[in-house]
């Protein structure tokens, strides 16, 4: 008998769905099946025929289209987004209708109509990194489409993306300036939130061993894949990178060369079965030392040690190269801040754990939605400032409702930023009780970035505040591993105090209560922690005296509502805390 020949053929294939579709039918189910199926008619499907294109099928909100020409193809999209900008506007938020397209050229296999196979599942993955109203497009349609189109890309790098073996090489297509229509950013009077840039140069081999530039070169390698699952942050391809390979550049020249504002650069020295790694991160425009530190381990288990080093070096760039774009932000004048300024000027205040630091990243948070409404990382943070003020604060039912609103507003948005789906999580966790969906978010953000701080902290309280010692300890030591000089490492030593006045270890607790409130003394649960621990020690004087901090802090909580301001109520033992609590001067 003999086979079948499977059918092939080389496509251009759109992947394209409707942002927020699921919340939509939510709330109008036919009026919005209504305006999908009028846009598809009247404007979409036009369009396609206008560019040659083929519709393969339609599934829900979702459309996957075939074209010949990766130049057709993008060209297509590119209309269709700008058009869609302009068919939005004056169009209320919860009734526009916002695409994500993604396109990949490939091989896929024919089946009457149809057509799978690797190309079609590419064009899929990169529909969902793009970001709402955005075009994402793999490197083998940018390699097609470069210079043959009035746009600009922007290089994203290598993407690692579900069921796919290989990184993917990613571009976004600029629709923020284009050259022959009005951008619409700036008639609103900004842009949208733009990500700072990061070149990882090739590591010198100071060995003195050719053999050992394998190792050296498998390891900015990694480096680069982890940074790429940092969504705010654009990673340059190892290919542009390694141009500078046996050289030695200025820093500030490698910036001016790949657009970027900060250079990673390293070296590798072995001396028999030992090795160490030193990185360095610089400012590219001013050539200053934002840090630098050194790695050391044996070639015994190579690829351990490469693991080992990539995830130190992640985990201390995230918050160094975000703290360093924040002094970069309060420098710019206010009249001159675009969504993502205005997310980091919030970024700073919200971390204060202070109804005063709360209430003005909120400002800047509201402002940097109004500009970039799908901007997942402002909804996010914001979800966490208005469910922290609900908790700690007069508990108006405006603020538990406005967390759960952007925490939905992060999960519609499909987005792949670790620290955005962990606030999510935590508010839908904290104040919806739905504590699965939130651990799933959690592990969500957790294989976007293992590296992700947010992330571990919000897991250690959300095991936590269900009793589960072990999952939350594990959280909060791997948070304080990954980065013991974090802003938010209070929140990973009051999840691991309150783990520890569980067990019934309170000398510990008290320990663990005091380092949180060292690095931060706004915070509320570890005042909390602390004083229980110092009642069960005998110390009611200074329970009393930490009391009375915590009233300054949180002057409306009472014995009333502490159940749900204190997320750790229940596992630790309500009964006994409110009995401790009232001892030393609690208020009814």
């Amino acid at each position: 008998m003999v086979e079948e020949r499977v059918q092939r053929r080389l496509a251009a294939i759109i992947s394209a769905d409707v942002v927020g579709y699921s919340a939509m039918m939510g709330r109008d189910e036919t009026g919005t099946l209504a305006r999908l199926k009028a846009l598809r008619t009247n404007f979409l499907h036009p369009k396609i025929a206008e560019y040659g294109g083929r519709i393969v099928k339609t599934t829900g909100d979702g459309t996957l289209i075939e074209f010949s020409s990766a130049v057709d193809a993008v060209s297509y999209a590119v209309d269709v987004q700008r058009a869609m900008a302009e068919r939005n506007a004056g169009v209320s938020e919860d009734r526009r209708m916002r695409l994500r397209l993604g396109i990949n050229l490939g091989d896929v296999i024919i089946d009457g109509d149809d057509i799978f196979g690797d190309g079609v599942n590419i064009a899929a993955r990169l529909e969902a990194l793009a970001d709402p109203d955005g075009i994402c497009i793999s490197g083998t349609v940018f390699e097609h489409v470069r210079n043959k189109l009035d746009a600009e890309f922007e290089d994203l790098g290598e993407q690692q993306v579900k069921n796919i073996d290989r990184p993917v090489r990613t571009y976004r297509v600029r629709l923020d300036a284009p050259a022959d229509l009005p951008d619409t950013n700036a008639l609103n009077g900004t842009k949208r939130a733009m990500r700072p840039g990061i070149a990882v140069l090739s590591f010198s081999n100071m060995s003195g061993d050719p053999k050992q530039d394998y190792f050296a070169d498998g390891m900015v390698e990694e480096i680069i894949t982890s940074l790429a699952r940092i969504r705010w942050l654009t990673v340059i391809a190892r290919n542009s990178t390694f141009a500078y390979k046996g050289t030695f550049p200025d820093v500030r020249k490698v910036g001016r060369d790949l657009n970027v504002r900060y250079v990673l650069e390293g070296s590798v020295r072995k001396a028999g079965d030992r090795v160490r790694i030193t990185a360095q991160l610089i400012e590219a425009e001013t050539g200053g030392h934002l840090w630098a530190d050194r790695f050391d381990g044996t070639l015994a288990d190579i690829f351990d040690l490469q693991d080992q080093i990539t995830a130190g070096v992640v985990a201390a760039i995230e918050p160094s190269v975000q703290q360093a774009e924040i002094e970069r932000a309060k420098r710019k004048r206010t009249d001159n801040l675009d969504a993502y300024d205005l997310y980091l000027r919030a970024l700073d205040q919200a971390y204060t754990f202070s109804q005063t630091g709360r209430t003005e990243a909120l400002a800047f948070l509201d402002a940097a939605v109004v500009l970039d409404p799908g901007y997942a990382e402002a909804h996010g943070l914001a979800a966490w400032c208005l469910q922290q003020r609900y908790l700690w604060g007069a508990r108006a039912p405006e603020d538990k409702e406005g967390a759960l609103r952007h925490a939905e507003a992060v999960a519609s948005a499909r987005t792949d930023d670790a620290a955005a789906l962990a606030f999510a999580a935590f508010a839908i966790g904290a104040l919806d009780g739905r504590h699965d969906a939130a651990l799933l978010m959690v592990n969500r953000s957790l294989m976007q970035n293992p590296s992700c701080v947010v992330a571990r902290n919000v897991g250690a309280v959300l095991e936590m505040m269900h009793g589960n010692l072990e999952g939350s300890e594990g959280h909060a030591s791997q948070s304080l591993r990954l980065s013991p000089f974090d802003p938010l490492r209070y929140i990973a030593k009051g999840a691991a105090a309150a783990a520890r006045l569980s067990a019934g270890d309170n000398e510990a607790a008290r320990t663990q209560a005091r380092q949180a409130l060292e690095a931060n003394p706004n915070f509320g649960p570890a005042l909390v922690v602390l004083i229980l621990s110092l009642v069960r020690l005998g110390s009611d004087i200074e329970a009393r005296a930490t009391m009375r901090g915590l009233l300054k802090v949180a002057p409306e909580i009472r014995v009333a509502t502490l159940r749900e301001r204190f997320l750790f109520a229940d596992a630790i033992g309500y009964d006994r805390i409110i009995t401790d609590l009232r001892s030393v001067g609690l208020p009814d």
